[in-house]
This record gives C-alpha cells, structure tokens and sequence, in this order.
C-alpha cells in the first residue's frame, strides 16, 4: 500500500501494477514555458516546472513497477473546427487571437523536452480541461484493465482536478500527488489538494512522491 491521506491507497491494500497507471497531465510547453498560454495569462510558470524531478522520478519508478504511463496533452485542431464561439470568444480576450498557441500544430502544444516520454507510454489529446470528455481517454482505460490512478500535472486546480473528478465519477480508484502536481495560483492549489480529502476522502487520498516512490520499489524488486 502507498501511504496517504485520508487512508492509505488503495482502500484494499491490493496495488497491482498492471491495474495501475500513473496520469501525467498537460506538462506541455504552453503551461511551462515563458512564451506559453499560462505565461501570457499573467501566471509564473516556475511553479509549474518545479514538478518536473518529481514527476521524472514517478516516470522511473512507475515503469520499473511495471505501470502504464499516460500523458495528456490540451489544444484545438489546427483549423480550428473544434472551437465553438464561446471559446472563440476566450481566445480573443485573453489575446490569443491569430496565434498558434493552445492549437496541435504549434511547438507549444508538445509535451516539454524534460519529461521522460518513452515510446511504449500511451498520449490522449484533448481539447477540454478533463481528459475524459471527447477523448478515448476511458476507452483505453479500461482496454488496458486499468482501475487504479495516479494524478501528476499542471494545473492542480484545473486540468487534474477535472480529471480527477471525472475518474471518481467513473469508480476509478484514484491518488494525487501533491509534490509532483502545481498551478500558478497557490491558494487554487492548496484548495483543490484539501477538497480532495474532505468527507473521508471524497476524491480519493493525497500522499507525495516519496511514498510513491518507496512503495513502487517494493513492487519493483518483488518484480525481480
């Protein structure tokens, strides 16, 4: 078991790593670099990139385990066809208007370079926060027997969140990573990690990488 708050993950005691997916969302240059959406909106992306050797270590301890990798990605098609006017009308105000970014053709909507990406680890692109709507997101969930999640990714309170609560909605077994998840905003942050515990845990536990980490090394050499 992976110690956590409010219960340790799983509820059961039973972790098996071919059930298990660690859910790396959005690490992408749009969110991270100084050029990016997050950027032009006001926000510091350092927080964001400070997760970067947490969720690298995750990267390495999940796939020694024998987890599945999954990495999300955000942005519209690149002409544009999946933006309805409402969106249209958000890109406008926040000045993205005649620009490339938040779409699939530009550099910024790749996953930044400091993320480890291995051939074998498995992408969903989708165009809302959650990466359960309009995507094969579940369907590949459940074509791989995956029942338990592991939330790491920007933002916190955005984009996890979002995904995360659709997961619970779906009876998905899910933990969230404190020290490898981040937004801009502090205050989002450390409420959208203490919503997750409220009522016993009605988003599943929290715990950090460290016991993460520890926990995936016991199934890694039991592995061997």
């Amino acid at each position: 078991m992976i110690k956590a708050t409010p219960f340790d993950f799983p509820y059961d005691g039973r972790l098996v790593p071919g059930n298990t997916a660690l859910i790396v969302i959005d690490l992408q240059g749009d969110f991270l670099s100084t050029s990016g959406y997050f950027a032009k909106q006001g926000y510091d992306p350092s927080p964001l990139r400070a997760i970067l050797p947490a969720v690298n270590r995750l990267i390495a301890a999940a796939r020694a385990a024998g987890l599945k990798i999954i990495h999300t990605r955000q942005g519209y098609r690149a002409d544009m066809a999946d933006i309805t006017p409402y969106e249209k009308w958000r890109r406008k105000r926040a000045g993205l208007e005649g620009t490339d970014i938040l779409l699939r053709s530009s550099p910024g909507f790749q996953i930044v370079p400091e993320i480890d990406v291995a051939p074998e680890d498995i992408i969903v692109d989708k165009t809302c926060n959650g990466a359960f709507t309009y995507t094969d997101f579940e369907h590949v969930l459940r074509a791989q027997g995956i029942t338990h999640l592991l939330f790491s990714g920007c933002t916190t309170d955005v984009c996890v969140h979002t995904t995360l609560r659709e997961a619970c909605d779906r009876n998905f077994q899910c933990l969230t990573i404190t020290d490898a998840c981040a937004s801009g905003d502090r205050y989002a942050h450390e409420a959208a990690l203490h919503m997750v515990t409220v009522e016993k845990g009605i988003f599943g536990a929290l715990t950090d990488s460290s016991a993460v980490i520890a926990a995936l090394s016991l199934l890694s050499g039991k592995a061997h």
